[in-house]
C-alpha cells in the first residue's frame, strides 16, 4: 500500500509541493500536538515541541535559501 492511497494522507501528497520532507513535517504535527495534549506539559513534551519547532523552521529556512 502506497501512503498516497490513504484518503487523507492522498489530499496532502496532491495539494503539496511534491516535497515529503515538508509533507512529512506537516503530518507529524497533529500526532505531535495530541502526544503532548495527552502526556501534559512536562520537559520531555516541551523539548519535543521545541525540536518539531526547529526542525520545521530550519527545513522552510533551508528551502527558502536554496
Amino acid at each position: 500500500m502506497n501512503p498516497r492511497d490513504l484518503p487523507v494522507l492522498s489530499h496532502v501528497f496532491e495539494s503539496g509541493a511534491d516535497d515529503r520532507v515538508f509533507d512529512s513535517l506537516l503530518l507529524l504535527g497533529l500526532p505531535l500536538i495530541l502526544l503532548i495534549s495527552v502526556l501534559g506539559r512536562s520537559l520531555a513534551t516541551e523539548l519535543l515541541a521545541i525540536a518539531y519547532l526547529a526542525a520545521f523552521v530550519g527545513y522552510v529556512l533551508y528551502r527558502g535559501v536554496a
